[in-house]
């Protein structure tokens, strides 16, 4: 088994980018509200971005996880 820290990092990894998640899709809800399109573009861009980036914080740990608890062959 791995050590508490590297349980510590990856736990901490998931937790942040689900916060990121909340905020990324927030930002994708409240730029519809935008009357400028040009404030609508970056806005619904920078919260695509956020989202994808989170989602990569959020399989990261749940892959290494699994690959940790796999059974060996």
């Amino acid at each position: 088994m791995k050590t508490y820290f590297w349980w510590f990092k990856h736990a901490a990894i998931a937790i942040l980018s689900i916060v990121f998640l909340i905020l990324g899709v927030e930002t994708l809800v409240a730029s519809y509200r935008l009357a400028n399109p040009l404030n609508f573009i970056m806005a619904f861009f920078s919260s695509n971005l956020i989202i994808l980036i989170s989602l990569v914080g959020i399989l990261y740990p749940v892959l290494q996880v699994y690959a940790l608890l796999k059974p060996k062959q």
